[in-house]
């Protein structure tokens, strides 16, 4: 089974996918965050400083990531996000603005010519992205939005951002015929949820998952982007 977590900012992914990969033994599958990837790949910017072409290779590095870890794992895994994600994230752009923060208050976000060019690219670049999605996942479970985002400096603070992107990954994987179940409620609801539409025979108690997740969780690194070190890469 290829199960992909789905939803868009501050839905608790990451959580519930631990928690998933520690209840049933499925491998978790994930990329480097944003947060990561921007001291290698733009040292000193934070995400909404980032430029629209900038934009595009933070997509690019980040799908690239995801698919060879995917493709190490031949028999199943759960993935925290999808290709859809990202693309998804940065088509939604065109709509609310390259830095959402900055457009946050605004009905329509001026088509500049460099907008424009933008959103061909988005396009473009959503065909790999959903070739991947469809070859690559057996089944989405879709986190809908019951919390508040989390303002932490680094994220898009824009609901309708937000909203927008949650629409789009329905949308999406909809119209690739991927089987999707929306599971909602707290963490321990949506394990058994999750245990209960697939059939999985748990190998812990959905207590016993969720404490190790919560390990693992409160290991991740959360440091700003402009607070890490540049990583040289070879």
């Amino acid at each position: 089974m290829n199960l992909a977590i789905s939803g868009t900012y501050s839905v608790g992914k990451t959580l519930t996918t631990m928690a998933v990969s520690h209840l049933t033994g499925l491998t978790r599958s994930s990329a480097k965050t944003m947060r990561e990837l921007l001291p290698i790949s733009v040292p000193g910017k934070t995400l909404e400083e980032c430029t629209a072409s900038e934009i595009i290779m933070l997509i690019m590095r980040r799908n690239q990531e995801r698919a060879v870890n995917e493709s190490h794992l031949p028999n199943g895994f759960v993935s925290d996000g999808s290709s859809l994600h990202e693309w998804s994230y940065g088509t939604v752009r065109v709509l609310v603005g390259i830095n959402p923060n900055e457009s946050v208050n605004l009905d329509n976000v001026e088509m500049t010519d460099e907008i424009r060019f933008y959103a061909q690219v988005m396009e473009q670049m959503g065909v790999p992205a959903r070739q991947h999605a469809k070859a690559s996942y057996h089944s989405f479970v879709h986190l809908p939005v019951e919390f508040p985002i989390v303002e932490d400096g680094h994220r898009p603070v824009s609901e309708r951002f937000r909203s927008l992107a949650d629409e789009m990954l329905l949308k999406n994987i909809n119209e690739l015929e991927i089987p999707v179940h929306i599971v909602g409620g707290t963490v321990p609801e949506r394990l058994e949820k999750i245990v209960d539409i697939y059939g999985f025979t748990p190998r812990m108690s959905i207590e016993e998952a969720i404490a190790l997740a919560k390990t693992d969780y409160a290991k991740i690194d959360t440091t700003s982007e402009t607070d890490r070190a540049p990583v040289a890469v070879a």
